[in-house]
């Protein structure tokens, strides 16, 4: 894990991205541009400020979203913990299983052995479906009870997003419901301090594979978002949720919605953790545009295609969702 040695040398060659990918030595400023939604508002106002944030930045962050701040901040805390477990109470997870339910704790990917250039961060990741729940880590104690508290709140809220971008664009009530969100799946990223944050990346630029993402991230900047052809920082704020419009959603909207081009920076001084909630499909699951959005003047983007080939397309492409995508134009 680089976690166990990121302070004792120098940036290796192996972490050092070409420099059209580099973030550079220039600050990218926290922007205030990013829309931030009160769901308190009305219905018609959340179906119009949702719809519009979807369709212009493809991200946004949302507060007064009912998710108690103390399961927040619990399962901000456990997950410092867990990462500052001594590396034999972590050692039973780094070892890499295709059992679907097992939890997978990797530096950089689960293709580390095969990848070009190494991101800088470790990344624990598990099915958040009850059966898998046995799996979970152990330690820190209350994990399960603090993680399983969060994913039901978070797949709660994403369901609700869904709902009102359902509304906004559409498609009828309940579309999302079952096979279409069947799948939540957990990332908890940790980004160590690094050498020297201009020449590497915690996470490149991509689009996100899913049909929504519930992001919780701490006060330490670091999720950037492209607008524009400008990369712009993703102010935290306080109890809030970061929402990502998936590639998915975007094919089923038939582009009406959009995903957001977004990466992840690293700094020199201060660890980062973030926990990621991913809304997937089941695997068999047949994903094309809903009816309701095909006319004859906008025609499907793609014909219909399961899940699990769009994915594997997607691993097979490097996490290029757009050439992923191709075979089913």
């Amino acid at each position: 894990l680089v976690s166990s040695w990121y302070n004792d040398q120098s940036l290796p060659e192996s972490y050092i991205f070409p420099p059209h990918e580099r973030p550079g030595k220039l600050l990218v400023p926290r922007c205030n541009t990013v829309p931030v939604i009160d769901l308190s508002d009305t219905r018609t106002n959340l179906v119009h400020q949702i719809l519009k944030a979807s369709q212009e930045f493809g991200l946004f962050q949302v507060v007064n979203h009912g998710v108690p701040p103390n399961i927040m901040s619990e399962t901000m805390s456990v997950f410092h913990k867990f990462f500052e477990l001594p590396a034999e109470d972590k050692a039973s997870l780094t070892v890499y299983t295709n059992d679907p339910k097992r939890c997978k704790l990797v530096t950089s990917t689960l293709d580390y052995d095969r990848e070009k250039i190494h991101l800088w961060r470790d990344v624990l990741r598990h099915p958040c479906h009850p059966d898998c729940i046995e799996f979970w880590p152990r330690k820190p104690l209350r994990y399960r009870e603090v993680v399983a508290a969060c994913s039901i709140e978070a797949k709660k809220l994403g369901l609700q997003i869904l709902e009102l971008l359902c509304e906004g664009i559409g498609i009828e009530h309940g579309y999302f419901e079952h096979e279409l969100t069947e799948d939540l799946l957990l990332g908890a990223n940790h980004y160590p301090p690094c050498p020297d944050p201009s020449l590497t990346l915690g996470i490149p630029k991509h689009f996100d594979p899913d049909i929504l993402t519930i992001l919780l991230q701490e006060h330490i900047s670091g999720l950037q978002v492209l607008k524009d052809g400008e990369w712009i920082g993703v102010r935290p704020i306080p109890n809030a949720f970061v929402v990502n419009i998936g590639y998915i959603l975007q094919v089923i909207s038939n582009n009406k919605l959009k995903g957001a081009e977004h990466r992840v920076v690293t700094n020199s001084s201060d660890h980062r953790i973030s926990v990621v909630f991913c809304m997937n499909p089941a695997g068999n699951s047949n994903i094309e545009p809903a009816k309701s959005v095909v006319t004859a003047t906008n025609p499907p983007l793609c014909r219909g295609f399961q899940f699990k080939e769009f994915m594997d397309n997607f691993y097979s492409m490097e996490g290029d969702a757009d050439l992923a995508l191709q075979p089913f134009k």
